[in-house]
């Protein structure tokens, strides 16, 4: 017998036939003896209908306000589930987050776990119940209701598990797993069998949806083994576990986002003190830079050294970062500040590199052979990525997929103790 957590997601959840479909699911889990805990999102566009409601009283409602609004969506789902699990033979429970509880801070919309007392949850799975439980939401210290920002259903299941020292804590989405890519961008894209806590955390930073990377976070942290599985199609699914016990490859996946922005700041003085000069009132206004570039500037007619300072935003904080670049800029005295939205980052991903220095010789091999030019490089131990032109996106994920062949099932890891066939 073991503990389960389960979660599943809004699209997962989106109507009653949905929701009879994953009780017969739950059942079989539970018929096998297993004890079970389920966590579940508002059912499909529950919650952005709930915004919308707000947002036709409120330009921009207290957050207070909103998190007892949009915690209902999942006290919806709670409440249908647990009816459908007992309508189909099996005795349930449901969950809101102060039930549990879930303690959080007083973030509202965006609350952080602070810590779970399983012992309600532990009393009902005793007596048999499969327990479901609201996602996205807690309660803080002072009792008021909070929530922990969109995707916050993965943090929780995720929680919850390392709480109650779960099995394994198994991710139902719409996809059938973890892949090399981007299934819609390369037709021969692999589901992954297994990727380490470290790998799928680049990737879900990098443009990768499958997870929210707090949770991912959170069970690496704690050491809880986590399982994307298809929740209309059975399957292994993806493992996503400390060590990669299954294979060796170099590169794990290539991830890939199309919503960057570059900023250039021209001819600024070299001195001590000027990234925070630039970058400080950015950060100030909660946009977040992504890749940073700074080299010496090929202007030599001043006096003193100058630098050309390079870095990256999400396209949604393009204008207003560089609105707050360019007064910067101009108070430094720099020559100019240009900019270009919609470029494109590319990111292979892999705890193989570490043993494997050529890895960044093969790809801008590849890439200069498809004549694309790489605007910015940024590298880690398991990661390079690169700023490129939207317009070549597509045909360099296709290229580096070829070329690391990650269509190909990799080697398997043989154990020092298994034993060999003349040992029986």
């Amino acid at each position: 017998m073991a503990l389960i957590v389960q979660k599943y997601g809004g699209s997962s959840v989106g109507t009653v036939d949905k929701i009879k479909r994953i009780a017969q699911k739950i059942k079989g889990y539970r018929d096998n003896g297993d004890q079970v805990v389920v966590v579940v999102s508002a059912m499909g566009g529950e919650t952005d209908r709930l915004q919308g409601l707000a947002d036709e009283l409120e330009s921009r409602p207290i957050a207070r306000e909103m998190d007892v609004l949009l915690s209902t969506g999942e006290q919806v789902t709670i409440s249908l589930l647990s009816m459908a699990l007992r309508h189909a033979g099996v005795s349930a429970r449901s969950f809101t987050g102060w039930q549990v509880p879930i303690v959080s801070d007083d973030s509202h919309g965006k609350a952080r776990i602070q810590s779970i007392d399983p012992e309600n949850l532990r009393s009902a799975l005793d007596d048999g119940d499969v327990t479901v439980v609201a996602g996205f939401q807690g309660v803080t210290e002072n009792n008021e209701i909070s929530t922990l920002g969109r995707g916050g259903s993965d943090t929780t299941a995720v929680a919850l598990a390392a709480a109650l020292g779960a099995d394994e804590c198994q991710i139902y989405t719409d996809v059938d797993g973890v892949y090399t890519t981007d299934p819609r961008v390369v037709s021969g894209a692999r589901r992954l069998e297994q990727i380490t806590f470290e790998e799928m955390l680049e990737m879900a930073s990098l443009g990768s949806k499958v997870l929210q990377i707090r949770a991912v976070e959170f069970a690496g942290k704690y050491g809880v083994p986590l399982r994307v599985l298809s929740t209309f199609d059975d399957g292994p699914g993806t493992l996503i576990t400390l060590e990669n016990q299954v294979e060796e490859p170099i590169i794990s996946g290539i991830a890939f986002t199309k919503d960057e922005a570059q900023l250039t700041v021209l001819g600024v003085p070299d001195r001590p003190g000027i990234a925070y000069a630039l970058l400080g009132p950015i950060g100030e206004n909660n946009i977040e830079v992504d890749m940073i570039l700074q080299n010496v500037s090929g202007d030599s007619s001043s006096d003193f050294t100058l630098t050309d300072f390079t870095f990256t935003v999400h396209t949604r904080d393009f204008d207003a970062a560089k609105e707050l670049l360019e007064k910067s800029a101009k108070d430094l005295g720099a020559r100019d500040v240009s900019g270009q939205a919609g470029i494109a980052k590319v990111s292979l991903v892999g705890v193989g590199m570490r043993s494997h220095a050529n890895v960044a010789a093969r790809m801008f091999k590849v890439l200069a052979n498809e004549n694309i030019n790489v605007r910015m490089i940024s590298t880690t131990e398991i990661k390079i990525s690169i700023v490129i032109e939207t317009k070549y996106l597509e045909l360099a994920v296709r290229a580096l997929h070829d070329e690391f062949e990650l269509d190909e099932e990799p080697k398997k890891v043989e154990s020092e103790l298994t034993p060999s066939a003349d040992q029986g």
